[in-house]
């Protein structure tokens, strides 16, 4: 039976911890804030002291903390998951960070006998406590079947993309896809106000009609006031849309400009502004 380990127990990691438990997996679970812990005391949850006796004991060590940095910090510090990792075992990171970080680590794990997997996740806490994200996975075909009974737990569908970073692509193109259409939306109720047209009314004819689509339900499900949005999510969208600008500065082309362009312009609209892609 795979032994899970998992690092990351926020709004969305601890659903998806409390969803390998629930499958009966062996679990241990290491977290920067003790408080992060109390909902699985009493539980058979194991606690690490570190990240490296976490990854000692696993086969599958989860990591799905928010950024770049934090990933590097619980992995690639003197007492991260690098450093306890067994041979054959597999990080797989849900976090969404830029791909070459994940490609970086993997090239490190590889050193160690072990893998990388980088599987972003999409639902947020509510699709992990129903066994529902979209799981988003990149890297060698055994090492995401290795990771599939530890994802089927929280995960469906779980989709393998290609090699490593394929997953952190594919999900900050979605990410920016969803910002830019969100954009979209927000301008056409902007412009049906000024034709005479509210903004709710308009929000409900477009739902039930060919305009229809994921962002302009969310504009409405907020008032349609895109600050409301900005509050909930404009960081974390903009880390994503950043992260994406940067996979394409080289290499800039009309489509990348367009939907980039009116990412830029959605932001903007949640009050949660970029000025380049490099911030």
């Amino acid at each position: 039976m795979t032994h899970a380990g998992f690092i990351g127990l926020g709004s969305q990691g601890a659903p998806m911890a409390q969803r390998i438990l629930d499958a009966g997996l062996p679990l241990t679970l290491w977290a920067r804030r003790p408080e992060s812990l109390e909902p699985f005391a009493g539980t058979k949850a194991e606690v690490a002291a570190t990240p490296a006796e976490l990854a000692t004991a696993c086969d599958v060590v989860g990591v799905c903390v928010v950024g770049d940095a934090d990933v590097e910090e619980v992995v690639l510090g003197a007492s991260g998951v690098l450093a306890g990792l067994r041979p054959g075992a597999v990080i797989a990171i849900h976090s969404t960070v830029h791909p070459d970080t994940c490609r970086r680590l993997g090239t490190l794990a590889a050193e160690r006998g072990a893998r990388v997997v980088d599987a972003p996740v999409s639902g947020g806490g509510p699709a992990a406590s129903q066994g529902k994200l979209l799981v988003m996975a990149g890297g060698a075909a055994e090492d995401v079947e290795r990771c599939r009974p530890v994802f089927s737990t929280y995960g469906d569908p779980i989709v393998h993309l290609g090699p490593l970073g394929a997953g952190q692509v594919t999900k900050l193109l979605n990410n920016t896809l969803f910002t830019a259409t969100f954009g979209i939306a927000a301008s056409a109720l902007a412009l049906g106000q000024r034709l005479g047209v509210e903004p709710e009314a308009f929000a409900e004819v477009a739902g039930h009609g060919s305009a229809a689509s994921f962002a302009l339900g969310r504009l409405a499900a907020s008032g349609c006031d895109p600050t409301r949005m900005g509050a909930v999510a404009g960081g974390l969208l903009g880390k994503d849309v950043r992260l994406m600008g940067s996979l394409v500065d080289d290499s800039p082309t009309e489509d990348t400009v367009a939907v980039l362009a009116q990412a830029r312009v959605a932001l903007e609209r949640m009050g949660a502004p970029l000025t380049t892609d490099k911030e």
